[in-house]
């Protein structure tokens, strides 16, 4: 549930718009989708590999400190505290007020209040157990998936299509050649791979998921595989009702979707699931992220009370507050859509380092008994190295794709990420443990 919440937020119900537009061909959205699923396996199995390594709390952020040091480690936890993480809690939260108000009839001045509420609430709710927040995040997770099988079997039953998937599209449209299948298809797998994005969360809790050395890497590559199958089956539903054309030019395919097939109630029942949707992810960043906060606090290298579970729920309580009043400042200053475009490829930048050091974790392992590594049986990326190293290459293609796209942005977020730097010095000289 975790892995699939991380995952199901609102992109589904956007993305494939974006992705129709860009490769101008039915087949070939369908394939971008069926490539950008396969690079989302092969990171869940090689995460899973790494939190059967180190089922520990922080995730990404001690795979990234046992292999590349402390320092491009804190750079992670910076820009999870400062934007990635915030900022994504503060944009989903709004998108959520959005829905909720729209389906509540209320005005939406009131947007900010409730978005602010929901950060609240969930932030509260996490903050007295684990176990309230994973009840949670399984009902959320579960509505979700109703909205988008009501969503697919309404686009495969009850749907008479109106293009077919083998017909040609618009000669306009259709990339040529084998260069222009490449190109069409490599612009299509940015916003893919950034909706399949958030698998990796599920190992920022680690620590406290019953036999993670077992349980991680199951529910990692069947929860991947699940989505992978559910966005598939959602874009041939789309294909199916709105045709190529109608796909690209739509700014809400899921609902224009249901509002074809079964009028206002449609519409009323995909913004139901929208508004479930994102509620449940809000609720699972929220979960998730203190816990780098705790591993960076037990470090030395942040402020030191954020490490102190509380006596009675044993949850980082102190890190849970220092997340929602942020995110609650981003929200309130309406900055945060800026701030996530700035270092949203900083995220992929930390995805390719992590993923490179099971390359250092296995050297390691082969350096003798005193090394990282396992008990043989324990589970083990397949197709080693070249799974690890495609998805290195697709990250790298992202990063680079996005700093192309916007160069300006990249420039920006690279400056907020240089400010973890003096803050990493002033924390690691203030801790007595030095600079490594």
């Amino acid at each position: 549930m975790a892995v699939i919440g991380g995952i199901i937020g609102g992109g589904i119900f956007r993305t494939p718009a974006a992705v129709a537009e860009r490769v101008g061909s039915p087949r070939l959205a369908l394939a971008a989708w069926v490539v950008g699923g396969a690079i989302a396996l092969v990171g869940a199995f090689c995460f899973g590999e790494l939190g059967r390594r180190r089922p520990s709390a922080g995730g990404g952020y001690v795979y990234l400190r046992e292999t590349w040091g402390p320092l491009p480690a804190f750079l992670y936890g910076w820009a999870l505290l400062l934007v990635i993480a915030t900022g994504a809690i503060a944009a989903v939260a709004v998108t959520f007020a959005n829905y909720a108000l729209a389906l509540a009839g209320l005005s939406p001045g009131l947007t900010v209040p409730v978005a602010i509420g929901a950060i609240a609430l969930l932030s509260g709710i996490n903050y007295v157990g684990v176990k309230p927040a994973a009840v949670t995040q399984n009902v959320f997770t579960i509505l979700k998936l109703a909205a988008l099988a009501a969503l697919i079997v309404a686009g495969l039953v009850l749907a008479v299509p109106s293009t077919v998937l083998h017909q040609p599209p618009p000669p306009s449209t259709d990339p040529g050649g084998v260069v222009g299948v490449v190109v069409a298809l490599g612009a299509a797998l940015v916003p893919i791979l950034f909706t399949y994005g958030g698998w990796q969360q599920t190992n920022f809790i680690a620590e406290e998921i019953i036999e993670p050395e077992r349980n991680l890497p199951r529910a990692l590559v069947l929860g991947v595989a699940g989505v992978v199958i559910v966005y598939l089956l959602a874009n041939v539903a789309y294909l199916r009702v709105l045709g190529l054309g109608g796909l690209a030019r739509s700014t809400a395919p899921a609902a224009d979707v249901m509002r074809a097939l079964l009028g206002p109630a449609g519409g009323t029942l995909i913004a139901a699931g929208i508004t479930a949707s994102t509620f449940g992810f809000l609720n699972l960043v929220i979960l998730v992220t203190p816990r780098v906060l705790q591993a960076m606090a037990a470090d030395g290298v942040f402020l030191p009370r954020l490490a102190v579970l509380h006596p009675r729920f044993r949850t980082p309580a102190l890190a849970i507050l220092v997340q929602a009043g942020w995110a609650t400042v981003l929200t309130l200053s309406g900055t945060f859509a800026q701030l996530v475009d700035y270092v949203a490829f900083g995220d992929w930048i930390f995805f390719g380092l992590t993923v490179a050091g099971l390359f250092i974790y296995r050297a390691r392992e082969a350096g003798g008994p005193g090394a990282a590594g396992g008990p043989g049986r324990a589970f083990r990326v397949p197709g080693y190295p070249w799974t690890p190293g495609l998805f290195v290459l697709a990250a790298s293609y992202v990063v680079a794709s996005s700093i192309l796209a916007n160069p300006r942005n990249a420039l920006i977020g690279a400056g907020l990420l240089a400010l973890g730097v003096p803050v990493y010095l002033l924390a690691a000289r203030y801790s007595g443990r030095g600079v490594v």
